[in-house]
């Protein structure tokens, strides 16, 4: 966000305004009303809208006055579940805003081994209430990302190599449809749209409630290794080899960045650009020493702080803090070859901010177990997930920032699989790279759409329209 609050100049009908607050318990703010601003803001405040009205949605109710409302005064619709993500498709100009924050329960059935997860929730939330019965669903890396972007579109997390992606944990949705309507979505009721909602990005209604298998997971082996800058392309070369024959309960990530300047890492790299692996072993802890061993041996880290640790206390470890500009790119690679790691060493050298980081994880073990055509999310190949980013906060840096990202990109481009992962797609992305989110599946994405949305509704730029074509992805 840039900070200015000054109104749009285009509101919705005082009618549709009316009818919202005769139907609604949650809050109805408007340009006027204080805590509009904030209800506008996300992760992402390169993303500046106005929406016409965001309705704080207190329960289902609410959500289906909101639908209501939009459709039947032909507005524009954004849903904002967590808000954490880089396109901005939480929020809309001029339209309806439907803001799921509030709804943020977690119900835990220890001896199902399942939970209820509103669709307002965020990980940290989630994490808070399994982990009380020592249980975990695969979820976000950060504690601030929302559990409905997530899940919609893919998710992957620190267990994700033995219990699978995050929509493949998935067990039911309730939805509230374009026609006003609820519906429960699972594998024996409406099975293709539940089918869709499991990587298909979620432009087919609003989730108001997740059910997830939950598994047992308490303490966990894993940390960081720490080494200085200029043995980058070194530990980019162990990454590659350790996550080769790596067994399924090792989460191995690869990356750069600047550490924040805190006495929890070494003085002589604080505030320093690092390279940095950072491991967890989903299992016995005294397994994952072991495992991990030859890792922790083949180089001289400046930081090892690899431990026996509780699972929640490291979900904490990875929040990112609040709003800031960002752009990023995301792809794979099948393999992380000599020339992709010298293009990651090469721009890092000269990264635009102390904000920029790449990070590359593997994809594999249960990940890609499911048939590509099992959920709507196709990419089911063994690769690596390599995302550039940056964040930073002056707007008069935004072209250097943009510039950097664009320019990384292109040099890898090469070397990748053309696949992109649904979650990490930019508003500014070519259709193209729109289309090959789905490969396969777009086709049969495009028929449920046709089923469930037929006058496309929910709509942003990453969605399957009725069609079947993607909707335009271009510059905003």
């Amino acid at each position: 966000m840039t900070g200015d609050t000054t109104p749009p100049t285009t509101r919705l009908p005082s009618a549709a305004l009316d009818r919202l607050r005769a139907r609604v318990r949650g809050a109805v703010l408007s340009p006027d009303d204080d805590g509009y601003d904030d209800a506008r803001t996300v992760w992402n405040a390169r993303v500046d809208r106005y929406p016409g009205v965001v309705l704080r949605c207190a329960g289902v109710a609410d959500v289906v006055a909101g639908v209501d409302v939009a459709r039947e005064y032909d507005l524009p619709l954004a849903v904002k579940g967590g808000g954490h993500h880089v396109s901005g498709s939480a929020v809309c100009d001029d339209g309806v805003v439907l803001d799921l924050g509030p709804m943020d329960g977690v119900r835990v059935d220890p001896d199902a081994r399942t939970a209820r997860v509103g669709a307002g929730a965020t990980w940290g939330v989630v994490d808070h209430e399994t982990q009380a019965f020592d249980l975990a669903v695969p979820g976000g890396q950060d504690p601030d990302i929302g559990v409905a972007g997530l899940t919609l579109g893919v998710g992957v997390g620190w267990l994700s190599r033995v219990y699978g992606l995050t929509c493949d944990n998935l067990l039911s949705a309730d939805v509230v449809t374009a026609a006003g309507e609820w519906v429960h979505a699972s594998e024996s009721e409406h099975a293709d749209l539940f089918w869709a909602l499991r990587g298909g990005g979620g432009a087919l209604g609003v989730v108001t409630s997740f059910e997830f298998r939950l598994h047992e997971v308490h303490e966990v082996f894993a940390g960081s290794l720490v080494y200085p800058a200029e043995e980058t392309r070194a530990v980019a070369r162990r990454y590659r080899r350790f996550v080769a024959d790596a067994p399924r309960e090792v989460r191995l990530l690869f990356g750069s960045m600047v550490l924040p300047d805190s006495t929890v890492y070494p003085e002589s790299v604080r505030g320093t650009r690092v390279a940095i692996l950072i491991a967890c072993y989903a299992g016995s802890p005294a397994e994952g020493c072991r495992v991990l061993d030859p890792l922790r041996a083949a180089g001289d880290p400046v930081m090892d702080s690899l431990r026996p640790r509780s699972y929640a206390s490291f979900q904490r470890a990875g929040a990112s803090g609040g709003s800031a500009r960002t752009h990023l790119r995301s792809q794979y690679v099948e393999t992380l070859t000599d020339p992709v790691v010298d293009a990651i060493a090469e721009f890092i050298a000269d990264a635009p901010s102390e904000g920029a980081t790449v990070f590359v994880s593997p994809r594999g073990g249960a990940e890609t177990d499911p048939a590509p055509d099992a959920t709507a999310y196709p990419h089911r190949e063994d690769a690596h997930h390599l995302l550039v980013e940056t964040r930073w906060n002056d707007p008069d840096r935004d072209d250097d920032h943009v510039a950097w990202v664009r320019a990384f990109h292109e040099a890898l481009r090469p070397h990748t699989t053309g696949a992109v992962p649904l979650n990490f797609l930019p508003d500014d992305e070519p259709e193209a790279r729109v289309r090959t989110a789905y490969g396969e599946n777009r086709d049969r994405l495009a028929a449920v759409k046709r089923e469930w949305d037929p006058g496309n509704l929910f709509r942003t730029e990453r969605s399957v329209d009725p069609a079947g074509e993607d909707a335009a992805a271009g510059d905003e």
